[in-house]
């Protein structure tokens, strides 16, 4: 959507959604973005960071919003771009980003005149808080794949527990990333250019960032550790499993040797006595008895 809405002391924010832009020359023609800025603004996997650009003052912020359509099995984010200049801010949607437009346009509604930066900081904490609805399903899946685990190890449950721990890892990188964008700002020189009011709101997108490191990092580790674990328990099955074949592969062995013996055509004990398969068959069923509680026994050592 395209949007100009006024922020206040003659600041305005201008929203590009590049998806309805024919000719992709004209954000740099009608807005006055250098191809550089265009280019973060359409590279699907630009990591988060700030850009300063000296000549005219022009800060462009790169944020990782959650993508909540999932194209694959699993969550992923996706980069906006924020463009600040004296008096004006730009951001630059898709359809995949384009709540947070419609969460930006709510928070305005209740304030009726905001700096810039505050708005972007607003803006920021909004997409932090975006998070923690997807973050607490996926922490709720992750313990209900974990009871139908301990019930039954399937491949369809341990997929399930890959495409959590897959996507988790991709959450926590983006919200790291997230956090070391402001990290970095809080260190710039552009930070001592703000007031008290824009501080503020930085600090609360700065703890929401932290506070959202802290919850996908927690939930990463356990799931994690819920991996390793069933890839162990799974490991010990096929070892008992091996063990076990061993062990009936050895027992049978035994039978086979002795009715080997007394299948050759030479001259045997008992081949004359009418019940020999029955001495042959108990001493057999002795011999096997006795091989098994041996085998056990070197089995639980």
């Amino acid at each position: 959507m395209f949007l100009d809405e006024q922020l206040g002391n003659g600041c305005v924010w201008i929203n590009l959604d590049v998806e309805k832009i024919k000719n992709l020359e004209d954000l740099s023609e009608i807005y006055g973005l250098d191809k550089e800025t265009i280019e973060y603004a359409l590279d699907k996997n630009e990591r988060a960071h700030m850009d300063y650009n000296r000549e005219n003052g022009t800060v462009t912020f790169i944020y990782n919003v959650l993508d909540l359509e999932k194209d694959k099995d699993y969550y992923e984010a996706i980069p906006m771009t924020f463009i600040v200049e004296n008096k004006r801010m730009i951001t630059i949607s898709n359809h995949k980003n384009a709540y947070v437009i419609d969460q930006m346009l709510a928070y305005l509604d209740s304030h009726e005149s905001i700096s810039i930066y505050k708005f972007l900081f607003a803006s920021l904490e909004i997409i932090s808080n975006a998070y923690y609805p997807i973050i607490e399903k996926m922490d709720k899946s992750k313990d209900e794949v974990n009871s139908l685990l301990r019930q039954r190890t399937t491949k369809k449950n341990l997929f399930a527990l890959s495409d959590l721990e897959t996507g988790m890892v991709y959450l926590t990188a983006a919200a790291k990333q997230n956090r070391l964008l402001l990290e970095h700002i809080q260190s710039h020189a552009l930070y001592r250019r703000f007031n008290d009011v824009e501080r503020e709101q930085f600090d609360d997108a700065m703890i929401e960032a932290h506070q959202l490191v802290s919850m996908t990092d927690l939930i990463s580790q356990v799931l994690q550790q819920l991996s390793s674990s069933y890839n162990n328990i799974l490991n010990n099955n096929l070892n008992d499993s091996l063990t076990i074949l061993t062990i009936i592969s050895v027992l049978l062995a035994v039978l086979a040797v002795i009715t080997g013996f007394f299948g050759m055509n030479v001259p045997l004990p008992f081949t004359e006595e009418p019940n020999a398969w029955i001495y042959i068959l108990m001493a057999s069923l002795i011999l096997w008895a006795a091989l098994s509680q041996w085998l056990k026994k070197i089995t639980r050592k």
